[in-house]
């Protein structure tokens, strides 16, 4: 006979699979379903279409799936995006009796990082038969016990779920038993076998039977077990319970000892018979004999063993009331125990690290950490939220599935200001007290390369000595760089220019590792002055940062130079100045002049002249200007001083140690208006050469006329433009400039205007000095025919020599910065005195001398230097500006 009863269970769990699948459609995530035990190689379903990603970025984009448990149960096919079977799936291994199965899939890929949350779920097929726990079930029965009687049998069980977990029974046809199904309040099944008539132990002792399960699936699976009754004499009574079943409702966590249920039976016999003894059926399993205790006597059912809710949370226990007879009766009942969850689960947390460390110029959003949570209570104390603290770090939790929070980046990194973070996540559950449990990450900032190697400054000035040794150090940089490892490591390198002819690094070199830098070759203070240069510091990463610092490196001029005569005239003789003097000459009568030039700039340019004395100690009629180099009388020549004179000039600068250079003059005393006696074998020669030099000067002085008359009217026509100018275009003040034509020696004018002012369109009216030069070849000057010093001259050949560096004169130029900028600040000299007689200057000091406020310059150009033919004489004319008064501005 076959007993099947509609399960109230089956329409509750369609329902639970229809709410689950309502709620996953509404999650948004990809949902599959597979069955168990589906070969290898099952298809699963299109999981990289189902995601949106495309077949071909997945290896570039490391795609990779990661799984809670087993990871080997499913693969992906990189090759389509297939997601297929890849080992054997148990679903009662995987899940137990629970009503939903599913295997829950984290889908990874970078580039940018995205996290796919996939569901599979394993749906149950009929591969579990209905078992019995004992293969063979004995029942004692007496002969006494009247049709209808019951005796309970152990029901079978069945590991799938479902409709393949439904379980009907029957059993095989016999005239004295039958089979009884019931459904208890826990949805289990409760078998009875029901004495149809009573039996007969004289007639038969033992009876046979056979109990058949058969579960709902399809194909059907069965399961067997021998049911063994014996026929027993006595008892009329058997004892009998208030109830059959007994429910009972118990927290885990009990405390051994604690009572159960006190379970009370009752027999209708007398004496001995009524008599009743509490035990566990042998139906009841070993493992609920482990949990609790029955006492015989009394029927106390209390605990024994620890009760966890999470290992078991029911607990069926059958229990037998027999009496003392000699033939005993039994009664029975069955107590259900049900555990009550108790919240003594701290949640469990894990974290997987995706991106550590994390790049300082990660994106905002972007997933550090994936975090799983699970708490193995239930309800309210299984329910787990995630916390981050502290509270100040760049990063957040979001909530991504359920359980599952990802670590993403709130805002910016800067490893320079934070190089690392520690993280503490809280796992919290909903219990009552709520139990935690915490777990530190510690994120650490990779460098990236954002940080320039930084100067302590933008430009330095170091100052060398000329005639440095190859090779020496003159200066160290050092650049910082914020970044790490070979981020910050700087390497240093010259910006390389043409400096000149030649190429920067001909002349410096900088170390890449230490930043020194070293001259390669001696430096030439009369070649080069100011070497300007760059130094350039890039570090080591990728792409590598750099930044540059300006060298002005100064070479300071040292005395090696000694000075240079001029060639001497033609009437030299030797290399020596020769000049005819007439004996008419009063004292301070100019008669010759001594012209010397020093490559050296500054104190080391400054020219003195001394005459030697002579060897006799014979008083010279002649004296030399100290500054000026000119040879004059120093009292009225008579008959007594020797025709030829023979003086020897040391020409000395004011370096350290001074270097001197002689020069030899010889002059030859002649009565006034006396011809000049020659050897006759020269005479011809030289009255040719008189011939020639006095055509020269005459033509040299028109040309000197006509330029120095061309240059007048130019100004003058210049002046009178810019005066004409409407008011806004600059309005000329009241003073004149005076141009004055210099002679071949260099004459001076300076106004009596104290303050000069030159209109301009370009700025405010300036007083400055400026130098034309018509570039007109020195006329050479004849030995016969002495010229008479200009009675204007100032200034020597050899202080304008020793001037070269002190101020920067060109041809036809300005000596003063563009329009509102400072003069520059070079040494400078001035007059000491307006007696050309005195023929002296008082020396430079420091900066400068600026007794009457002349800036200027004059003199050759450094040799060594491109520019203007060195040693040469020019014509100049000058405007003067006073040094230290500040420009007027435009009316």
């Amino acid at each position: 006979m076959v007993y099947s009863q509609r399960s109230l269970a089956a329409r509750h769990l369609l329902l639970s699979h229809l709410l689950l699948a309502i709620w996953k459609a509404g999650s948004g995530h990809v949902h599959y379903s597979v069955p168990e035990e589906a070969k290898h190689g099952t298809f699963v379903g299109r999981i990289a279409q189902d995601l949106g990603l495309e077949l071909a970025e997945l290896v570039p984009r490391l795609f990779r799936v990661a799984s809670k448990g087993r990871r080997d149960l499913l693969e992906v096919n990189l090759q389509n995006g297939i997601l297929f079977v890849n080992s054997r799936i148990d679903r009662e291994e995987l899940c137990g009796r629970s009503t939903v199965c599913s295997i829950h899939l984290e889908v990874i890929v970078e580039r940018p990082l995205q996290v796919f949350h996939v569901e599979v779920e394993v749906k149950d097929i009929n591969d579990n038969p209905p078992r019995f726990f004992r293969q063979e079930q004995r029942l004692f029965i007496l002969e006494s016990r009247i049709a209808d009687s019951r005796f309970p049998l152990e029901g079978a069980s069945d590991m799938d779920i479902g409709a393949n977990a439904e379980l009907r029974y029957k059993l095989n046809s016999n005239e004295y038993f039958d089979l009884d199904v019931k459904r208890n309040e826990e949805e289990t099944n409760f078998l009875e076998l029901v004495l149809k008539k009573p039996v007969d132990r004289e007639e038969t002792q033992e009876h046979h039977l056979l109990l058949i399960a058969i579960d709902g699936g399809k194909p059907e699976l069965t399961g067997t077990v021998q049911l063994l009754i014996n026929v027993l004499d006595a008892n009329d009574n058997a004892p009998e319970f208030d109830k059959s079943i007994y429910n009972v409702r118990l927290l885990e966590n009990t405390p051994n000892g604690t009572l159960v249920i006190k379970l009370n039976a009752s027999d209708a016999d007398e004496g001995i018979n009524k008599e009743i003894v509490y035990l566990f059926s042998n139906l009841v399993l070993d493992n609920v004999k482990s949990k609790f205790i029955i006492d015989s006597n009394s029927g106390e059912i209390t605990v024994k063993g620890e009760l966890d809710y999470e290992d078991c949370n029911l607990y069926e226990i059958n229990v037998d009331a027999v009496d003392k007879s000699t033939f005993p009766l039994t009664g029975h009942c069955k107590v259900i125990v049900k555990l009550l969850d108790e919240n003594d689960n701290t949640p469990e947390m894990v974290i997987t690290s995706l991106s550590l460390p994390v790049q300082e110029d990660a994106q905002v959003g972007a997933v550090i950490a994936l975090i799983s949570l699970s708490d193995r209570d239930s309800g309210a104390n299984g329910q787990v939220t995630c916390t981050l603290s502290p509270s100040h770090i760049p990063f957040k939790l979001v909530s991504t599935f359920k359980n599952y929070y990802s670590l993403v980046l709130d805002s910016a990194l800067d490893r320079e200001s934070v190089s690392d973070y520690a993280v503490v996540v809280t796992a919290r559950d909903g219990g009552s007290p709520s139990l935690s449990a915490t777990a530190s990450v510690s994120v650490e900032v990779a460098d990236v390369n954002d940080n320039a190697p930084a100067f302590a400054q933008p430009e330095y000035t170091v100052f060398v000595k000329e005639n440095n040794a190859p090779g020496c150090h003159i200066f160290t940089v050092s650049a910082r760089d914020a970044d790490a490892q070979e981020n910050a490591l700087v390497s240093y390198s010259l910006v390389e220019r043409r400096v000149g002819e030649r190429a920067l690094s001909s002349y410096v070199s900088v170390h890449a590792e230490s930043g020194k830098v070293y001259a390669l070759q001696p430096l030439d203070h009369e070649e080069l002055e100011l070497l300007q240069f760059q130094v350039s510091a890039r570090d080591a990463g990728v792409p590598p940062l750099g930044s540059n610092v300006t060298l002005q490196v100064f070479v300071l001029d040292e005395n090696d130079n000694a000075p240079a005569l001029l060639p001497p005239g033609a009437g030299g003789v030797g290399g020596a100045v020769s000049q005819l003097v007439s004996r008419s000459v009063g004292a301070g009568h100019v008669v010759a002049k001594v012209r010397a030039v020093d490559a050296d700039s500054g104190y080391n340019a400054w020219l003195s002249y001394e005459l030697q004395p002579s060897a006799g100690g014979a008083r010279s009629p002649f004296r030399v200007g100290l500054y000026t180099g000119e040879i004059s009388t120093t009292r009225a020549l008579d008959e007594a001083d020797a025709p030829r004179q023979r003086l020897l000039v040391l020409v000395k600068d004011h370096g350290e140690p001074a270097l001197v250079s002689t020069a030899t003059v010889l002059l030859s005393l002649v009565d006034s208006g006396q011809a000049p006696k020659t050897p006759s074998r020269v005479s011809v020669g030289a009255a040719s050469v008189d011939t020639a030099l006095v055509d020269v000067n005459v033509y040299l002085i028109i040309a000197i006329c006509a330029v120095s008359s061309l240059l007048v009217l130019t100004l003058l026509l210049y002046t009178a433009l810019r005066c004409s100018a409407p008011p806004t275009q600059g309005v000329c003040g009241p003073g004149k400039s005076t141009l004055v034509c210099s002679s071949a020696v260099g004459s001076w004018s300076y106004s009596q205007q104290r303050r000069q002012r030159v209109c301009s369109g370009e700025g405010p009216p300036k007083t400055d000095l400026m130098a034309f030069s018509p570039s007109l070849p020195q006329a050479p000057s004849s030995s016969d025919n002495p010229r008479q010093p200009n009675p204007d001259w100032r200034y020597s050949a050899s202080l304008r020599a020793g001037m070269h560096s002190s101020v920067h004169l060109e041809e036809a130029g300005v000596l003063r910065a563009g329009p509102g900028g400072p003069d520059q600040q070079w040494p400078t000299v001035s007059s000491a005195t307006p007696e050309p007689e005195a023929g002296e200057v008082s020396p430079p000091v420091g900066a400068g001398v600026n007794s009457n406020s002349w800036t200027f310059k004059y003199g050759p150009g450094n040799p060594k230097q491109s520019g203007p033919e060195p040693k040469k004489q020019t014509q100049v004319s000058f405007l003067l500006r006073r040094k230290g008064e500040a420009s007027q501005p435009r009316q």
